[in-house]
């Protein structure tokens, strides 16, 4: 196809016509950019279907109005997309990396991963971004003439926000810059801030919803009574969550505002022209000014205190603990426990000495309710 549009991006970012390629060739697309195919790919894939029953920071069954891992991916793809159109970014590889970014996600959010790695420390470990990588380069079951999803090398690379130089060795060309010391793409850095933008801000509305957390609480953190001040000096008679609703648009327009100018003056001040200046750069590109970064780890260290570490929140985190670990024990005993058509599938790998990343593959993939039901069942 050709990629009239990606004339007018900047010099720095990445054109899908400059892609490496995929694992395994195939034909271009007639009427779409090859990250155009990746973000359709990965939007039909099962893994993120299944996205839709994962947690954030509340198990699904505890409400249908508090945000799942889904709608999270959803909210970072809008902010980074956004985002990457006033940079003159790649829009599509950077919707792309958002899409896939948490497809490797265990049941329970972060505390399923923390379990899950528990089990497999003898194994290699587990870490969810890996996990996604591992998604769509090989656990995805729908096309003819590969496994995975064979996205473009550029998507697959972006996905990768930390590695060890170990891990990187085993992983061959797309963790070759954490071996190298080099940057990755400016879309993808952009994606890592959006993804903090997104969660930070809309775990708090779901944490006033879930009266886990509260105003009164918030009005301590100047990020958050600064812009609740210039709402209602504007709206006085404003009330309950339409408060808390405009105090966060507020605080994620200054976000995004901030770390638009300030990548902006980086790539200025830096004189970054090329996609090489990006990668050879000895810092990350897009960032926060220095005044609105300390404002938003102020607000991370308040949700970490306040809410991830609430009581009921623990006490959802001790039970993943109990479910995972029970069932890698379960099908550790007895592999046949897994469903028949996923242990036919992974035949030859556990007779060659792969279970237990079978097994982790298995529960990795799992949502929170058929975790639940599986427990259930076998306990």
């Amino acid at each position: 196809m050709s990629n009239d549009f990606e004339q007018n991006l900047a010099p720095y970012a990445l054109k899908s016509s400059q892609t490496l390629g995929r694992l395994f060739h195939e034909e271009p697309a007639r009427l779409r950019t090859e990250f155009q195919r990746d973000r359709e790919r990965i939007i039909h894939s099962t893994a993120f279907r299944r996205l839709e029953y994962k947690t954030q920071v509340f198990v699904n069954h505890e409400g249908d109005m508090y945000r799942t891992r889904l709608t999270h991916t959803i909210e970072v793809a809008q902010i980074a997309r956004a985002s990457a159109r006033a940079l003159k970014l790649n829009e599509d590889l950077t919707e792309a990396i958002s899409l896939a970014h948490d497809l490797g996600h265990t049941p329970f959010g972060h505390a399923g991963q923390d379990v899950l790695n528990l089990c497999m420390k003898d194994f290699g470990g587990f870490e969810h971004n890996i996990q996604s990588l591992r998604i769509i380069d090989k656990l995805e079951n729908r096309y003819a003439s590969f496994s995975g999803l064979n996205l473009c090398f550029e998507t697959r690379e972006g996905l990768l926000k930390k590695c060890s130089i170990t891990r990187a060795k085993k992983l061959g060309a797309v963790a070759e810059r954490f071996i190298n010391k080099k940057q990755s793409s400016l879309e993808a850095q952009l994606t890592n801030v959006c993804d903090e933008i997104a969660y930070n801000n809309h775990d708090i509305q779901d944490g006033i919803r879930a009266k886990k957390i509260s105003i009164e609480q918030l009005e301590n953190l100047s990020i958050f009574s600064d812009q609740m001040k210039i709402i209602l000096k504007k709206y006085p008679k404003l009330s309950g969550s339409k408060i808390v609703n405009e105090t966060v648009r507020l605080i994620i327009n200054l976000l995004v505002t901030d770390l638009i100018n300030n990548t902006k003056k980086n790539i200025k001040n830096e004189s970054i022209s090329c996609v090489s200046d990006v990668k050879n750069f000895n810092a990350l590109i897009v960032s926060f000014s220095d005044d609105i970064k300390k404002l938003s780890m102020e607000l991370k260290r308040f949700l970490y205190a306040n809410l991830y570490q609430h009581p009921d929140v623990v006490k959802m985190t001790n039970q993943a603990d109990i479910i995972i670990k029970n069932l890698f024990a379960a099908y550790t005993s007895d592999i046949k426990l897994l469903s028949n058509d996923f242990y036919q599938y992974n035949l030859d790998k556990i007779n060659s000495g792969f279970k237990e990343r079978v097994i982790c593959d298995y529960i990795a993939g799992m949502t929170d309710r058929f975790a639940q039901q599986e427990y259930k069942k076998l306990f």
